[in-house]
């Protein structure tokens, strides 16, 4: 077994990581350009780091800047889809 597979876990080790090709990755990490993606199943590789995403939640592009501890996680970790339920207060109070 590759010692990659063992990072990269919930895909068989002989498939590797899930990843997308971006074209503009190296243009993107140069001029500091965000990067915008709808592939949130993508795995982030270790050239990803330093590397601004802006991920799509279903309704607006999120930006997620990757750093070394997201290496082996989904871009869709952390681009939030939900959004955060509040009562809404009543005008019989």
């Amino acid at each position: 077994m590759r010692p990659s597979a063992i990072l990269f876990k919930g895909r068989s080790a002989w498939k590797g990581p899930y990843f997308v090709a971006f074209p503009n990755l190296r243009d993107a990490l140069l001029n500091n350009i965000p990067i915008r993606t709808q592939a949130r199943a993508c795995t982030i590789l270790p050239n990803f780091v330093g590397v601004r995403f802006m991920v799509h939640n279903g309704k607006d592009y999120i930006p997620v800047h990757v750093t070394q501890d997201m290496v082996g996680h989904k871009l869709g970790e952390f681009a939030v889809t939900r959004k955060r339920f509040t009562y809404k207060a009543t005008k019989n109070k």
